[in-house]
């Protein structure tokens, strides 16, 4: 059985707070970038769906989780799109 997505909200932490999908990790481009950041002991081969409000954090994002070795990435546009698209709602 494949492994539950890990889904990343890469808005702000204000953002976060106003709504998310349920189980997201509130991870912030400024925090990916640092290196510090919870996805980065995540298996390299693990499905990530990333999302913001319009697709275009999470593209950038896809770009510098490309750079740290990530190969399973999934622009997932904006939260409605990922429940819909990808958590069957």
């Amino acid at each position: 059985m494949d492994k539950e997505p890990i889904i990343i909200d890469v808005r702000e932490p204000f953002e976060f707070e106003s709504g998310h999908v349920e189980g997201a990790l509130n991870v912030p481009p400024s925090e990916l970038l640092s290196g510090k950041s919870v996805i980065e002991s995540a298996d390299k081969d693990s499905k990530i769906i990333v999302y913001c409000r319009s697709g275009s954090r999470s593209n950038a994002t896809i770009q510098i989780l490309k750079q740290k070795g990530f190969t399973n990435l999934i622009n997932g546009i904006n939260a409605d799109h990922v429940k819909k698209n990808y958590l069957g709602g």
